[in-house]
This record gives structure tokens, C-alpha cells and sequence, in this order.
């Protein structure tokens, strides 16, 4: 976990916005949707690598 798993989650969060865009400015409402859904996943999973980070702190803090 890193700098590569946060810029993947950004990735997907951009092409959620894209897709939510363009859903609304076609009136597609299951690609907006899609977009929506796109970017929470992105969001969810990038709240897990703070977890995940955190919790790799505590454990450093215990070691020393």
C-alpha cells in the first residue's frame, strides 16, 4: 500500500466523475449512477488504506 494504490483510487474517482457527467449531460441515468457508485468505491477503498496505515503506526509505536 501507497503512493500507487492512492493514485489508482484518484484514477477511479476521476472516471467516476466522468462518467456521472456524462450521464447527466446525456440524461443517462445508469451511467450516472455508474459514475456515482464508481466513485464511492474509489473513496471506500482509499478510506481502507488510511485504516490499514493507521493501524500499521500502532503497531510500529508497540515494537519499539
Amino acid at each position: 500500500m501507497g503512493l500507487d494504490d492512492k493514485a489508482k483510487h484518484q484514477v477511479e474517482d476521476a472516471k467516476g466523475k466522468a462518467k456521472e457527467a456524462t450521464g447527466a449531460a446525456t440524461g443517462n441515468d445508469g451511467l450516472k449512477a455508474e459514475g456515482k457508485d464508481d466513485q464511492g468505491q474509489a473513496k471506500a477503498k482509499e478510506a481502507g488504506r488510511h485504516v490499514k496505515e493507521a493501524g500499521k503506526d500502532v503497531k510500529d509505536t508497540f515494537k519499539s
